[in-house]
């Protein structure tokens, strides 16, 4: 097993006595991506600004690879509308050099809006934009909140795919935050399902059958997530578009992983 990039031991946060993040176990090493899902309250920003070191904990440790480079992309960026700004000098506040921008850009597929006003930019395109932002410090980590907010349904099967093709070019860890059920199983190696504590850890294909799971999300969303089909041997385009491969479906409730109630 590679050395883990992040470790959490028992980690609590507590408000006002009452737990947010109740005892939380977790272990991300390189090349993995983990993903946090929950119901709205769950803690799951909460236990992000834990690991990013922007929450105190109330009891309990996280531990950080050293050293460690993380790249951040937050659930939405919020600029004021008369401020002008570009994507070359929202870029350049990365501290990374044009050549490191442009290519950061490139990766994530909007080199060509360099020169564009942020404002003008759709919600898929600002989604990658903040991805860019995060990849210009090549990071060991990257921490993903919600990374598909605002982008319409079928960019979001794109998104998802270039996380993934990122994960394996850097060969880097990633930890997000999703409600998007459905396409969070197709793109993520583990799932970790946050109620204040871990309902339920594994791979996809078992979460939908864990009684905690069905109890936090309701029997109908784990029926649809168990014979949820997906095509993993192409690639999506900006659109969501399917642009290379030949589709070969794989049930997601044919694999085999491990999931366990866990205040592990």
């Amino acid at each position: 097993m590679t050395e883990p990039l992040v470790t959490l031991e028992q980690v609590t946060v507590a408000f006002d006595d009452r737990p947010v993040v109740d005892r939380v176990n977790l272990r991300l090493g390189r090349g993995d991506i983990i993903t946090v899902i929950g119901p709205n309250g769950a803690g799951k920003t909460t236990l992000i600004k834990a690991i990013l070191g922007i929450q105190k904990l109330t009891s309990g440790s996280v531990t950080l690879a050293e050293p460690l480079t993380v790249g951040y992309v937050p659930q939405h960026l919020s600029l004021e509308t008369t401020l002008p700004l570009t994507v070359r000098r929202f870029m350049a506040l990365s501290g990374r050099s044009q050549d490191e921008c442009q290519a950061a850009l490139n990766k994530t597929g909007v080199g060509h809006l360099m020169g564009s006003s942020i404002h003008h930019l759709s919600g898929g395109e600002r989604q990658r934009l903040l991805l860019a932002r995060a990849l210009a410090r090549k990071p060991d980590l990257l921490v993903l909140d919600e990374p598909a907010q605002g982008v319409d349904i079928n960019g979001q099967a794109a998104l998802y795919d270039l996380i993934r093709q990122l994960r394996d070019d850097l060969h880097c860890g990633v930890i997000m935050i999703s409600h998007d059920l459905h396409l969070v199983m197709a793109a993520t190696d583990k799932v970790i399902c946050l109620n204040q504590h871990v309902c339920c850890s594994g791979y996809p294909a078992d979460i939908s059958h864990d009684p905690a799971f069905i109890e936090t999300f309701g029997q109908p969303v784990a029926e649809s997530l168990a014979v949820y089909h997906h095509h993993h041997n192409h690639h999506h385009d900006l659109h969501g578009d399917v642009v290379s491969g030949q589709a070969s479906a794989t049930t997601v409730s044919d694999s085999h992983g491990e999931c366990g109630h866990a205040h592990h």
